[in-house]
């Protein structure tokens, strides 16, 4: 029997195929019909273009519905679907399309000309469009294409999908997930969450990213379930829509913002049984209010664009502010120093996990995937943390986050923790920059609360108190907002780059 992440999804649909999948923005219902139909067309214009099992499908189109036909599509045929962030710009673009070397490049109607520009200097064998109202070449081919009926045959080590990750640290790299990496991952969480049939999933969430199509997309065609599809997360349309749902997924900017509306209460989310955290740190101050506004205690977990998920705060047990849970079953984690040795529970080191969900390595590079993991297979993260005598896991950071201030390390979440706590503080980041006599110097951002006026030079002193002298900023600016990529995360790498040359001069010391 294939072990084709496709067939495990179809096999778990409902009976009656009329039943509603996904209902869009709009109030479209499309139905698991309507979802195979369009799956197989795509499937036979992609065979048409040449696309058979092992090509890669690249893809930088806009959310909708279809978007998760091409991907059934993908994995119909054995092919490698190649989802790219939709802020990419065209000399991105075109590194993916290089490194990549995909058979088709799918991508939104109005950049079509520049997209067949780049396809043409990369050797991709054809480009396609797709917009989010079904317009595009490829809906154009599917409608008078025969359905494809056959599935391709494929093991659980065949790769099912390629992720570019973000590439602050060096050229961006793509992560190869299998179709057993996403096919365990996905029914782990599954039972983890207790989803059942009659789950309605609200999803705000990208789907070209691992937690809006990995996790919220796999989960529900699992499950059988329905989706609601917003085009992208807007408080307003997220507070009309919760009452018909029961589940949702988010980055803890959306919970931040749902905190903000003067609609969101207790009786908006009566009908809701679970909301999920993830891709970002979620303050414990933002998961103590939303649990004093409505009785729901955020559900936070921990995953990679490598790994999928890692860890989860339980469905029934703690779910405890600033943790992310124990490993979810099958998977395993340690804390380790540099050298790969093991430390005792509670000490701050680099997390390093194994297990079903942990990818097959970087797309052309042996030499990089090599350095990644250890010799008995754990993959090193890059993520600081520690493991408690429980078992549950807190994130204190990453890795090249780290400042090292005179010798000392610093953890930013430790300072970010302390100064968020104060009401004139909306949100915080503290990062490293380059110092003449220390090596690094703690500095910080701070957005400030509604109404309030923070003064940065007595913020500084306020934490003299709290915190050891070589943690104390140097140096805050106060900004408008913080500079985040689509998932939330705080870029800390522009900060740094911003902010690089503070204490080149003796005045700045």
């Amino acid at each position: 029997m294939s072990d084709n992440l496709f067939n495990e999804f179809t096999t778990r649909f409902p009976a009656d195929r009329s039943r509603t999948f996904l209902i869009e923005r709009d109030g479209t219902e499309r139905s698991f019909a309507w979802l195979l139909d369009r799956t197989a067309r795509y499937a036979s214009v992609l065979a048409d273009h040449g696309v058979i099992k092992g090509d890669r499908v690249a893809a930088q189109v806009d959310k909708s519905s279809d978007v998760i036909a091409l991907y059934l599509a993908c994995l119909q045929l054995g092919a490698i679907h190649l989802p790219l962030n939709t802020g990419y710009t065209g000399d991105e673009i075109s590194y993916f399309l290089g490194d990549a070397a995909p058979r088709v490049f799918v991508c939104r109607p109005a950049h079509i000309s520049a997209a067949k520009t780049l396809g043409d200097q990369n050797n991709v064998g054809a480009v396609l469009s797709l917009g989010s109202n079904g317009d595009g070449s490829l809906n154009d081919l599917a409608a008078t294409a025969t359905p494809h009926g056959n599935v391709t045959d494929v093991s659980k080590d065949d790769i099912a999908a390629i992720l570019y990750t973000s590439g602050t640290t060096g050229r961006s790299k793509g992560a190869m997930l299998t179709h057993g990496n996403l096919g365990s991952n996905a029914l782990t969480l599954h039972k983890a969450w207790g989803f059942k049939p009659g789950d309605t999933l609200l999803h705000a969430l990208p789907l070209f990213h691992t937690h809006g199509l990995f996790v919220a997309i796999n989960i529900m065609l699992v499950n059988g379930g329905k989706v609601i599809l917003l085009p992208k997360f807007d408080a307003d349309d997220v507070v009309e829509r919760l009452p018909n749902a029961t589940v949702m997924m988010g980055v803890p900017t959306f919970y931040t913002r749902l905190l903000a509306h003067p609609k969101f209460d207790k009786d908006l989310v009566a009908n809701m049984r679970l909301f999920v955290s993830g891709s970002a740190p979620l303050l414990a101050e933002t998961h103590d209010q939303f649990f004093e506004r409505t009785g729901h205690k955020i559900l936070e977990r921990y995953g990679m664009t490598e790994t999928c998920m890692n860890t989860s705060n339980p469905l029934d047990g703690e779910r405890r502010p600033g943790a992310v849970g124990p490993t979810l079953p099958g998977t395993e984690a340690r804390v380790c120093d540099k050298d790969g040795n093991i430390l005792p529970a509670g000490e701050i080191g680099v997390l390093e996990v194994r297990g079903p969900n942990v990818f097959k390595g970087y797309w052309q590079m042996p030499e990089k995937t090599a350095s990644e993991f250890r010799k008995d297979g754990f993959f090193i993260t890059g993520d600081l943390a520690t493991i408690g005598d429980d078992g549950y896991v807190t994130i204190v950071g990453r890795d090249k986050d780290l400042i090292i201030s005179g010798g000392f390390n610093v953890y930013p979440k430790e300072v970010e923790e302390i100064i968020g706590d104060y009401d004139e503080v909306e949100e915080v980041a503290i990062f490293g920059l380059p110092h003449p006599d220390f090596g690094e110097a703690v500095a910080g951002v701070i957005v400030a609360a509604k109404g309030k006026t923070p003064d940065a030079e007595a913020i500084i002193k306020r934490t003299q108190d709290k915190l050891a002298k070589f943690k104390v900023p140097k140096r805050i600016w106060m900004i408008d907002e913080l500079p985040r990529n689509t998932m939330g995360k705080v870029q800390k790498a522009q900060l740094r780059k911003d902010y690089a040359d503070t204490f080149a001069t003796a005045s700045d010391k």
